[in-house]
């Protein structure tokens, strides 16, 4: 199919994927309220056109954690992300270098940090969750920093699993989820012969590196169920923030009260997300979150913003009420499932080419000149 901006890579992925595979990146969790909120609230904050304001030469580039990004954009860690294609976190990866943003690896992912980190030229960035196997913690944390790793995630809002009620019926979890999805990826040879025959092996890669032996997607579920930590707590961070040296950002933060928080411990930024809709259903979406967290944080850490953004004009959104870049998780992975490396880097291209249009439009000549004073 023609893919002339970001959204038809949804489509394209979905026709190319296994359906246990697309439902998990398309989904929310319960029914899904908030993945949908995020989406429309996003869309919905109006900009305000300006004309003649002579907007020649524009100036997409940031400063963030001591690097210069070519855009305010950062692929989010997205877990399984080898199996939408062939070695997916090192295509995207390299995707992302190319075009001069960052990568952030997750914890989960099927590559791992060996295999991704000497890939590409400019270090990437790094997801851990709390566990309760610090053990493993402080592994992938030492093998992150010997990879070169300087900027550290953590992600903060998922000390249950979320209700997930679409991957049951798909075929990821649930009764028989391994011979559904066998019986689905026979019937979609492209990513068949692509992921399933050529992408081995199948396993959480900085799992099995910890564990020594392999850990397949049936562990997956059940190791991460096993390994959260509901009684997870900022004290439970500090030995982290002691231990890492470089930039460390509190990802999952929804409301002002913990952004102050997250200033207080130390952090030196926090990215505004309710995780894409996928862990508590009803809450606010991230653009509706992000104003009043950017009114009380705003200059005393990094403010970065991810679920809902698919689109170069949302990026624009986001920077005009407050957001310093945004990370994309679904928008990257469509593209990667339908189009590998190529994809992604084609995704980026649309979202400058959408970013540039809209801050001409907005009489916008550089990054700085996008606040509070371009929304209508």
């Amino acid at each position: 199919m023609i893919i002339s901006s970001p959204g038809d890579f949804r489509e394209a992925a979905r026709r190319k994927l296994p359906p246990f595979l697309f439902h998990y990146i398309d989904g929310g969790a319960y029914a899904e309220q908030t993945l949908a909120r995020n989406v429309a609230d996003l869309s919905q904050v109006a900009l305000r056109q300006r004309v003649l304001r002579g907007s020649e030469g524009l100036d997409l580039s940031v400063d963030l954690f001591g690097e210069r990004l070519a855009l305010p954009v950062i692929l989010a860690p997205v877990g399984l992300t080898g199996m939408y294609a062939r070695r997916g976190e090192v295509q995207a990866a390299k995707a992302a270098a190319s075009r001069g943003v960052p990568f952030t690896l997750s914890t989960v992912s099927v590559c791992p940090i060996e295999e991704v980190a000497p890939a590409i030229e400019r270090p990437m960035w790094f997801q851990l969750y709390v566990l309760r196997d610090r053990g493993f913690m402080r592994n992938v944390l030492d093998r992150a920093k010997a990879a070169g790793v300087k900027t550290l995630v953590f992600t903060v809002d998922m000390p249950v699993p979320g209700a997930r009620y679409r991957d049951a019926h798909s075929g990821m979890s649930g009764p028989n989820a391994e011979i559904r999805r066998m019986v689905q990826a026979m019937t979609h040879p492209a990513w068949a012969w692509d992921v399933g025959a050529r992408g081995t092996p199948h396993d959480l890669g900085n799992v099995s590196a910890y564990l020594g032996k392999p850990t397949g997607l049936a562990d997956y579920i059940g190791w991460l169920a096993g390994n959260f930590d509901p009684s997870i707590a900022w004290k439970d961070l500090e030995w982290i923030r002691d231990a890492w040296d470089g930039p460390m950002i509190i990802k999952g933060v929804l409301d002002p009260e913990d952004a102050r928080d997250a200033v207080a411990f130390g952090a030196d930024g926090i990215v505004v997300s309710n995780h894409g809709g996928r862990q508590l259903d009803g809450v606010l979406s991230s653009a509706r979150a992000l104003p009043p967290i950017a009114e009380a944080v705003k200059g005393r850490l990094k403010i970065l913003m991810d679920s809902g953004v698919r689109n170069g004009l949302d990026v624009v959104r986001a920077r005009a009420m407050g957001a310093d870049a945004v990370m994309i998780g679904r928008a990257f992975v469509y593209a990667l499932a339908a189009g590998g490396e190529a994809g992604v880097s084609r995704l980026l291209d649309l979202f400058e080419k959408e970013m540039r249009v809209a801050m001409t439009l907005t009489g916008a000549r550089s990054l700085s000149d996008l606040g509070p004073q371009s929304l209508a």
